[in-house]
């Protein structure tokens, strides 16, 4: 495995189902769509710890990668996850500095991209704080592990 930390990560949370009942909360058509982290009410779900930054594995933000989002602090990525929907080449691992960290991809979309892009093209809105959210709530309703 290219990302053992990212999946680590990621493993527990889908056991747990703690990502159904999640909404996609930031969705930009030119970029990526990002999930996992609030309920429909736009409530942050408690965590487990941050993991440290891992991509320097290889993998591309290419379209359809799935990558771990974090803050401005490189290893802070928990439950939050985006789909990049173009390639993203400035959002890979350039260096160990501020602007070179990157985003660390642990998966691919192998199918359904159709639902990806129709996410992406939501119209979206401003939600108190948080903008970019979608006018019409995109909720994940179960994330499941298929061996």
């Amino acid at each position: 495995a290219n990302a053992p930390r990212p999946v680590d990560n990621f493993l527990p949370y889908v056991r747990e189902g703690f990502y159904d009942g999640t909404i996609f909360h930031r969705v930009f058509s030119y970029f990526m769509i990002q999930g996992g982290g609030f309920t429909s009410e736009m409530a942050q779900k408690p965590t487990h710890d941050p993991i440290r930054n891992e991509a320097n594995n290889g993998l591309g933000n290419d379209t359809g990668t799935i990558a771990m989002a974090r803050t401005n602090d490189p290893h802070s990525a928990t439950a939050q996850f985006f789909i990049n929907v173009r390639d993203n080449q400035f959002l890979n691992f350039s260096g160990e500095n501020p602007q070179g960290w990157g985003y660390a991809v642990f998966g691919k979309v192998t199918e359904g991209m159709e639902v990806v892009n129709a996410i992406r093209d939501v119209a979206t809105t401003t939600r108190g704080p948080f903008q970019d959210v979608p006018v019409e709530t995109v909720t994940i309703e179960k994330v499941s592990i298929v061996e």
